[in-house]
């Protein structure tokens, strides 16, 4: 996806002062038959411009071969588009000092809002039917606060509106177009705890349906 020079520019104005890295943009084909909608790119998509391309985008990769799918046939794209980061002073042992660090951190509401404008922009131009959230800020963004994936994982949520920027875009309104929204465990959320592999296998397995649904109406 190349974005267009009057969007990036609103985005870094809107995104001033904010601790954010680079452009990580979106990727995929119009009409696709599912859109992707994660966190934040890391430091590995802030630098190969891939979306999910680090260790967390080889297990996004597994689902969907799960569920008959390949990258070129799905929209991949986040919240936020930059890398957020922190700026932590730590002790490194190699080097005998104190040294400072920037690692990866979730983006701020602030940071989701101002950032808006890409999501909008790429569900306009993909006009996906099926949208999977992969972690709460992606479940948040699309239908607001207080949706939490560890209770909604492998729910469907059928003919729900979204959340896309106001008139005077410093805040949210409802759309107009309805989609079919998947909650889904953020890939990265095996490593921290691998109980979970079960769930998200079962989880996209009730997503495979609806894929080929999708697939024969397009043939």
């Amino acid at each position: 996806m190349d974005y267009p020079k009057k969007l990036i520019d609103e985005v870094k104005e809107r995104s001033k002062g904010m601790q954010l890295e680079g452009i990580n943009s979106g990727s995929g084909p119009q009409h696709p038959l599912l859109m992707i909608v994660g966190e934040a790119p890391g430091r590995n998509e802030i630098v190969n411009n891939i979306p999910f391309s680090g260790d967390a985008g080889k297990e996004l990769d597994k689902s969907l071969e799960q569920i008959g799918l390949t990258r070129d046939q799905v929209y991949i794209t986040s919240a936020v588009r930059s890398r957020p980061f922190a700026i932590k002073k730590v002790f490194s042992k190699r080097e005998n000092k104190e040294v400072i660090k920037y690692p990866n951190r979730k983006p701020t509401k602030k940071e989701i809002l101002a950032h808006a404008p890409f999501l909008d922009f790429e569900i306009n131009y993909a006009q996906p039917k099926l949208i999977v959230a992969l972690g709460n800020t992606g479940l948040e963004r699309l239908l607001g606060s207080g949706h939490k994936i560890s209770a909604e994982h492998g729910q469907v949520i059928k003919n729900t509106p979204i959340l896309r920027l106001n008139e005077t875009k410093d805040g949210y309104i409802w759309s107009k177009e309805r989609y079919t929204i998947f909650p889904e465990y953020h890939p990265a959320a095996v490593f921290y705890n691998r109980k979970l592999t079960d769930d998200i296998i079962k989880d996209w397995d009730k997503i495979k349906p609806y894929v080929e649904k999708e697939k024969s109406e397009n043939e």
